[in-house]
């Protein structure tokens, strides 16, 4: 799958990454570095990112409804208006 020129497949090093609404929803994504990417407005009900590193990640707005965020990384992200009713936020920093 490919978003906003980005290829989102296994290990796709997404550091930085422009995703801004890109629609995700019930995705599994086993990338490992979401890292200071730009995820406003995104739809992500349902995905599984568990382990990914979403560290100054910016998610205003976005949806994560019953998304799977175990052990995620979530330190210095950006998570105002973002609706995270019934993720899994187990382990998650």
């Amino acid at each position: 799958m490919e978003v906003n020129g980005y290829k989102i497949e296994p290990g796709a090093d997404l550091t930085g990454a422009n995703l801004e609404g890109a629609h995700l929803s019930g995705q599994r994504q086993d990338f490992a570095e979401v890292e200071l990417a730009d995820l406003t407005g995104a739809n992500l009900s349902g995905a599984c990112l568990s382990g990914a590193c979403l560290s100054g990640a910016t998610l205003t707005g976005a949806t994560l409804t019953n998304a799977d965020l175990s052990n995620v990384d979530l330190s210095n992200a950006e998570l105002s208006k973002a609706d995270l009713s019934n993720a899994n936020l187990t382990g998650a920093d």
